[in-house]
């Protein structure tokens, strides 16, 4: 039977409906990056490309970024865990070198104490040598590898990320034990890139975004790329084009602080899709050659969940994990 107070409460119901659709949705206003790296490595990259891109695109426009280098990330993983607990105005940028460094570090504090939101990036590694090396092909560097392999100091990022792992491969695919690999890691881009020219090591491995600058300047000569084909743009020859039977790629994403709600979590969601789908994002891409593999929410959690496992196997063949 329709009485007075069952219009009364159809007509509030029709208010609040109204008030919902027009209402727009809380949009985040400021956002703090963590960067767990030293300014100017690849993680750094992101973080303030990432500024720029949101910046620019006004979808958030007060931003401030931390630095804490360190142990493949797990000592600013560490904090962000600590102290953005429940804060959904926080990100941290990780990927592929933090999984290995959690495994490697035997971290406490691991992706599953984080909110995966985004895979943004992929990345292939570039083997370079100092511009008056006598070293002029993967060749020769395979050479010399194999008549001693102690003599090889390669240098890159941390111990057991994908630097040091694709070291390891190159020398277990030239029938080298990957225990034998001497590996000098860095916590940052600008110490890699000083040791090298420098000659303080025989190759670096890097992302191409790190080395491009000084290659460039004819600072460094690349020998090889770590990525299935040639990367249009980059006039560098395939690990396997010289016989190498080794591929390998970085990614790069952003994670979430612990206990968010689901409408916090959502949020960051949105944000980071338009930032990842927005013009700017898109031309840093081109001009960094970073590749996009954008994957995010359940999916990208769920691809965590294989990186672990997959470099967990990788490492430990390789003599890097127990």
């Amino acid at each position: 039977m329709k009485t007075k107070y069952t219009t009364v409460y159809r007509t509030l119901l029709f208010v609040a409906g109204i008030l919902a659709v027009s209402l727009p949705a809380v949009a985040i206003d400021t956002l703090k990056i963590m960067v767990p790296a030293n300014a100017g490595g690849g993680w750094d990259q992101t973080g303030r490309a990432l500024e720029t891109a949101m910046k620019s695109g006004k979808i958030v426009q007060h931003i401030t970024i931390e630095n804490k280098g360190g142990a493949a990330g797990t000592i600013g993983l560490a904090q962000f865990v600590n102290n953005a607990k429940g804060n959904p105005n926080a990100i941290i940028v990780g990927g592929a070198v933090m999984v290995g460094g959690i495994i490697t570090n035997k971290s406490p504090v691991t992706l599953k104490d984080v909110t995966p939101i985004a895979r943004l990036t992929g990345e292939y590694d570039v083997i370079v040598v100092p511009a008056d090396s006598p070293i002029k092909t993967m060749k020769d560097l395979v050479a010399q590898l194999k008549k001693d392999p102690g003599s090889v100091a390669w240098g890159g990022g941390s111990k057991g990320g994908v630097d040091h792992i694709l070291a390891a491969l190159i020398a277990q695919d030239a029938g080298i034990d990957p225990s034998k690999v001497n590996y000098i890691a860095y916590a940052g881009g600008g110490e890699a890139i000083a040791a090298i020219v420098g000659g303080h090591v025989t190759a670096g491995v890097s992302g191409w975004g790190e080395f491009e600058g000084q290659i460039n300047a004819g600072k460094l000569r690349p020998l090889a790329v770590s990525s299935e084909k040639r990367i249009p743009g980059i006039n560098v020859p395939t690990l396997k084009e010289q016989g190498i039977n080794v591929e390998l790629a970085n990614w790069r994403g952003v994670f979430a602080a612990p206990g968010l709600s689901d409408a916090q979590r959502k949020e960051l969601l949105t944000t980071i899709e338009k930032t990842a789908k927005s013009k700017e994002w898109q031309e840093t891409l081109k001009q960094k050659n970073w590749i996009d593999l954008y994957l995010a929410g359940d999916d990208f959690g769920k691809y965590v969940v294989s990186e672990e496992a997959r470099l967990g196997k990788i490492l430990t063949s390789l003599g890097l994990a127990k």
